[in-house]
């Protein structure tokens, strides 16, 4: 006996079309996963194609008290696409159309199944872009980058969705139709739900439509890279370059192991000794670029400093940011699995960060390579650990978990921008205190009182529930 009623498949198909319901096994297969390998199949996969259509699932879906998951193009880490308790995922892949671009008011209306990328190339067509550029952009939808405020290098100058979105058009658990937020830059109306539903993981609505605030694309851009002895070198660099009047858009950080690791698998040149490495990005007026550099290059310097080129052609900046873009495949290469968490800290403890996890990766005898956003202390922590080895899968998760605890108590958070969903939940307890938690269910279930949105993210397991 199907776990879906048959009569729930029929009114799907009459409002969608036979052809974009799935209810093979084999074809909803590949839906039951994203990007954190974790996988659930749901019992039916739906494409809609427009608005009304997620109205009418959500709608169908509270008359059933069915589970539905919204999803992009699977590329979260933390698991908040998978179908935990199966049901129906709702794909968005096909909500991708691009409906107005106001150059005059810096304004750019999208559906959610939009790809950050194609966004990207529409606003440059009129001298703007969106500042939202997550590392999967070629891939990744704008309802995504929503749904987990996902922001990428640019943050550290130009902010994350929840600066750059000014409206919403959702569906909340209810099956109610909202819309949040203006189309101007300023408006004190209310309760600002546009911020409240961005980051929330399809747990309160399903947002369909966003109304994004553009900005216009700087006359230049130029590359640094800076190589230093150590962690605390380069932390002190990042201190002080934050504290001048030149903001880079972007401020990337390797440490040692992810440095040397880039050494070995891939044909990118680097200094012996190198303890750290940061790569720094300025944009602005073409005329404002040789100060810029040289304002940034002073900052950067102390007695750590090893080593500092400012490139001078789209060839040499190709060439710098290439050392960043050969870490992925190099990770892949050292170890099939890893666990791999975005945590925040404050800037000025960075070196106190990858110093306990240098002694947790001797501890628990897991190698664990760090990189990200420094300039605003987001650091991706990188756990790499086989999984025939029974030491190694013994003790990724405590290693994890200590992870956490370290964070914590250098007064930083569990995630900068790839959310919560299914990895972080048991822990997000640890970052939240219990009046504030149950705020936060008590929102939940205003938005969704039957508990069908994306049930099981980002809150921790009551003791009912399974």
């Amino acid at each position: 006996m199907p776990k879906i009623p048959t009569a729930f498949v029929a009114r799907l198909q009459a409002a969608f079309g036979a052809e974009n319901v799935l209810t093979d096994p084999a074809d909803c297969w590949s839906y039951g996963q994203d990007n954190s390998r974790k996988h659930v199949a749901p019992d039916v996969v739906a494409f809609a194609s427009a608005h009304a259509q997620v109205l009418i699932a959500v709608r169908l879906c509270n008359e059933y008290h069915i589970p539905i998951v919204a999803r992009g193009r699977g590329t979260a880490t933390t698991g908040s696409a998978v179908p935990v308790q199966a049901g129906l995922v709702l794909s968005l892949e096909r909500m991708d159309r691009l409906l107005d671009v106001d150059g005059a008011n810096r304004v750019l209306r999208v559906e959610a199944g939009v790809i950050n990328q194609a966004l990207q190339d529409k606003a440059a067509e009129h001298g703007f872009f969106w500042p939202p550029d997550p590392t999967s952009s070629a891939y990744c939808t704008v309802g995504g980058n929503i749904a987990v405020n996902a922001a990428g290098p640019r943050a550290l100058k130009y902010g994350t969705p929840r600066e750059n979105v000014l409206g919403l058009k959702a569906v909340t658990g209810h099956g109610q139709e909202i819309h949040t937020g203006t189309y101007t830059t300023k408006g004190v109306v209310g309760y600002d739900l546009t911020r409240l539903l961005i980051g929330s993981e399809g747990t309160l609505a399903i947002i369909t439509e966003a109304t994004l605030k553009l900005t216009p694309l700087p006359q230049a851009r130029r590359t640094l890279q800076a190589v230093y002895r150590n962690v605390r070198a380069a932390a002190q660099a990042v201190s002080r370059i934050m504290a001048q009047a030149i903001t880079p858009c972007a401020l990337e950080f390797m440490d040692a192991a992810a440095i040397e690791m880039i050494r070995r698998y891939s044909q990118s040149a680097l200094p012996q000794g190198a303890g750290a490495l940061l790569i720094i990005e300025v944009d602005g007026p073409q005329a404002a670029m040789d100060s810029a550099v040289a304002a940034i290059s002073s900052a950067a310097q102390n007695d750590g400093l090893l080593h500092i080129l400012a490139a001078q052609t789209k060839e040499e900046t190709a060439a710098l940011w290439a050392t960043r873009k050969a870490l992925s495949p190099a990770l892949r290469t050292v170890a099939q699995n890893k666990l791999n968490e975005d945590v925040v800290v404050p800037v000025s403890r960075i070196p106190d960060l990858i110093d306990g996890l240098e002694q947790l990766a001797r501890e628990y005898k897991i190698p664990i390579v760090n990189f990200g956003h420094a300039g605003n202390g987001n650091i991706h922590v990188n756990l790499l650990y086989d999984t025939q080895d029974a030491e190694q899968e013994r003790n990724a998760l405590p290693c994890l978990s200590r992870v956490f605890d370290l964070v914590l108590q250098l007064g930083g958070t569990l995630s900068g921008e790839h959310g919560i969903g299914l990895a972080k939940r048991d822990y997000i307890n640890r970052a939240i205190d219990p009046a504030t938690l149950e705020l936060m269910r008590a929102i939940k279930r205003q938005f969704d009182p039957k508990g069908i949105l994306n049930p099981g993210k980002i809150f921790p397991r009551l003791e009912n529930e399974t």
